[in-house]
């Protein structure tokens, strides 16, 4: 039997719980698909995330070393988002994860249908 630490430090509750909301699979695969993208471009390419929810996110992932900023010295400032080599070793993982997503959904949405 797995036993998942509740106090102390646990790697699957550290990790999951930051990877595990609703817009970091996301922002990842969208910089994996288009590789080195600037804030509003990540912002079209998921659609419906807010600009502070983009924010924050990013900046989690940032301080985990999954992303990188880089930030161009002109007028205006130009700022890119890209994975770092930790972030392109995670994303294997999580196409596996939306690739079981998209070949699943039609089952889920009428598994859902039927609540």
């Amino acid at each position: 039997m797995i036993k998942f630490e509740s106090l102390g430090y646990c790697p699957v509750r550290n990790v999951i719980g930051r990877l595990g909301d609703k817009w970091s699979i996301l922002i990842l695969t969208s910089l994996h698909v288009n590789g080195k993208l600037r804030f509003s471009e990540i912002q079209r390419s998921i659609g419906d995330i807010s600009q502070r929810m983009l924010t924050v996110t990013l900046r989690s992932m940032e301080a985990d070393g999954i992303i990188r900023r880089e930030v161009h010295a002109e007028v205006p400032p130009r700022v890119e988002y890209e994975l770092t080599l930790l972030g392109k070793s995670l994303f294997p993982h999580i196409k596996a994860l939306v690739d079981w997503a998209q070949d699943n959904m039609e089952e889920i949405k009428t598994n859902r249908e039927k609540q």
